[in-house]
């Protein structure tokens, strides 16, 4: 598993590349909970490239979710492969989080780029 992070305008864009499981979960928590207590963050998870996701990586998110309430913030989860939104159907969480097509659809296209 691959974990990248970027500024885009005032969000902090996490990108996640692999499967999120219990062993690689921790690596991915550290930038997102790290993120989500900037105080009125905006955090954008981008799972478009995660082909597999266990609970421990839902349990991440979910810890992810409270902190950045607890700071005033959003955070969004971006790009759900069908296989991980099958993930959150089950855990019936898809009503909790925030859940975007894309990265654009929360922030914009950057100037410059057309739709």
């Amino acid at each position: 598993m691959d974990v990248t992070s970027r500024k885009l305008g005032a969000a902090t864009v996490i990108s996640v590349t692999g499967e999120v499981d219990l062993y690689s979960s921790p690596r991915m928590r550290e930038p997102v909970v790290a993120a989500a207590r900037q105080e009125h963050a905006l955090v954008l998870v981008d799972l478009t490239s995660v082909s597999y996701m266990d609970s421990s990586g839902i349990a991440t998110l979910v810890e992810a979710l409270q902190v950045t309430k607890k700071a005033g913030g959003r955070l969004v989860l971006v790009g759900l492969t069908p296989r991980v939104r099958e993930v959150f159907e089950l855990a019936r969480l898809q009503s909790i989080f925030e859940i975007a097509p894309d990265v654009d659809a929360v922030v914009g296209p950057r100037p410059g780029e057309g739709r």
